[in-house]
């Protein structure tokens, strides 16, 4: 049982619970964006393996076929990466809290890099800047490398068991 407080007894000080708790909010604040990060990095790494398969398959290792390669098939990957990842764009209208919660500023994975035996696909993400009164960060910027030999004659990248059952 607890006794009432005499008058002029010693209590907690409010102004130490008002301080702490814009602290605690603040650390409770950077703890959830790193962990957000870490999945990013986590999801890059999923998506990178996704583009560079895509194009070890579908691209072409004849020189008349690299403007279909650099172009379209490109831009469709790096599409479909960024919606992967959280970047708001026409064809993914609800990433948009994603987006600003991690401040994603850039994608690119085009044009991948091109040798007598591998393809090169670097998949690489740049944060926002950060420019606060105190503080400068000029962004971060991710990058998964993956490494994916050259074949010969291009096949379509489908799925296993998603094949039209005509």
């Amino acid at each position: 049982m607890t006794m009432p407080r005499a008058r002029g007894a010693a209590g907690q000080a409010t102004t130490e619970v008002v301080l702490l708790l814009p602290l605690f909010m603040f650390f409770l604040f950077a703890f959830a964006k790193i962990f957000a990060l870490l999945i990013l990095v986590q999801k890059m790494e999923i998506a990178s393996y996704y583009a560079a398969r895509r194009w070890q398959l579908e691209s072409h290792r004849n020189v008349a076929y690299e403007g279909f390669d650099a172009g379209q098939l490109c831009s469709d990957i790096e599409r479909q990466v960024a919606c992967y990842l959280g970047f708001v764009r026409r064809e993914c209208p609800g990433n948009g809290p994603v987006q600003s919660f991690l401040s994603l500023g850039s994608i690119s994975m085009c044009p991948p890099t091109r040798t007598q035996v591998w393809n090169i696909v670097t998949l690489s993400v740049r944060t926002q800047p950060v420019n606060l009164v105190l503080y400068k960060n000029p962004g971060l910027e991710f990058k998964a490398v993956k490494y994916v030999p050259n074949r010969d004659r291009p096949i379509a990248f489908v799925l296993p068991g998603l094949k039209d059952k005509d």
